[in-house]
């Protein structure tokens, strides 16, 4: 199954408010509408349509035997995907929060992301697994957590996770096709922003970076929730004359070493930001390996912004925690930019 655009003029629909729910919620329901191989299930996805209302109306339409709501156990629901891609089904499962999936994770890294290899090949998982992470949502303990370094540690399991609307259903449609499972995040905190498009839509590939903001002084790394905060980040340097370019990575495993090195070499200087805590945050990963490939390119140590380290804090601290367009501006600022 491919993710074809539309390439008439006739067909097209006329741009409309889409918000990242509404398609992501389209993407599941023209896959399953191509696909009869296709089933979505989680708890709470099927009548209710989901905690955020991503499956919302997908039970009615394709029927309880395709879209169900599963038992309150990650691992049964992640041990039952496996049997059933095994059988040649195509399952695309939701977490509801991201800390929920921890009970699934020896399922996960065990077996989802070891089985194309511990078959030599011949036995692949085409899972997605759908969670909804980060924060900003007023969430409490157990609702707000960033675990993508988790998933992007296990070889085996690609890792994507969109910032908008378009790429949330392209990105959605791709990893369904994928014949290998994928870990689908979906920032919670951009469910309701709203973009104008006409779906479906193709946007870039599912392994690839994404500039989204030129510049030449500096390079945002960033992902997901983060987008935003970097574009707006971007915007309030321009006004200080500091020319701030900006990457959506998308893929966060693989990692597009081209487009990241390319916007590094111009700019000479780069940062990475994201939710989740510094220590041991995807945010290492990257600036070693930025660095590793472009040394002698750089004017300046690779800076991260990030969470702080500790257990994401109350609602009511949470805007303490997460990272802002100022904290970004403050510490580019610590660099010597006379070097």
């Amino acid at each position: 199954m491919t993710v074809t655009a539309l390439t008439t003029a006739e067909d097209v629909p006329a741009p409309a408010s889409v918000t990242m729910t509404k398609a992501l919620n389209q993407a599941l329901r023209d896959s399953l509408a191509e696909d009869d191989t296709v089933l979505v299930f989680g708890e709470d996805v099927g009548r209710l349509g989901g905690v955020f209302r991503v499956t919302e109306g997908l039970r009615k339409e394709f029927g309880p035997e395709r879209v169900w709501d599963s038992p309150l156990a990650e691992s049964g629901i992640v041990g039952t995907a496996i049997g059933m891609a095994m059988a040649g089904m195509r399952p695309v499962i939701e977490m509801q929060f991201d800390a929920y999936a921890y009970p699934a994770f020896e399922q996960i890294v065990s077996h989802v992301a070891k089985m194309r290899n511990r078959t030599k090949g011949h036995v692949s998982l085409p899972i997605t697994i759908r969670i909804p992470y980060a924060g900003d949502i007023g969430g409490v303990e157990h609702h707000s957590d960033s675990s993508e370094a988790y998933w992007c540690s296990t070889p085996g399991l690609t890792v994507v996770t969109p910032s908008n609307p378009a790429d949330a259903y392209s990105l959605l449609r791709e990893s369904v096709a994928s014949e290998d499972p994928v870990i689908f995040m979906e920032p919670k905190s951009r469910y309701w922003m709203k973009d104008k498009l006409s779906l479906p839509v193709q946007t870039a590939p599912m392994d690839r970076a994404q500039v989204v903001r030129e510049g030449s002084d500096v390079t945002l790394l960033t992902y997901g929730p983060t987008v935003r905060t970097a574009l707006a980040a971007a915007e309030d340097g321009a006004e200080h004359g500091l020319s701030i370019e900006v990457i959506d990575l998308r893929s966060l495993s693989p990692f597009d070493d081209e487009t990241v090195s390319a916007s590094v070499r111009k700019t000479s200087r780069a940062a990475i930001i994201h939710e989740a805590a510094q220590f041991g945050g995807y945010g290492a990963e990257v600036a070693a390996r930025v660095t590793e490939a472009n040394f002698t390119h750089l004017s300046a140590p690779i800076l991260r912004i990030t969470g702080f380290d500790v257990p994401y804090p109350s609602p009511k601290l949470e805007e303490y925690f997460l990272p802002t367009a100022e904290r970004i501006l403050d510490a580019l600022e610590s660099w010597d930019w006379e070097l």
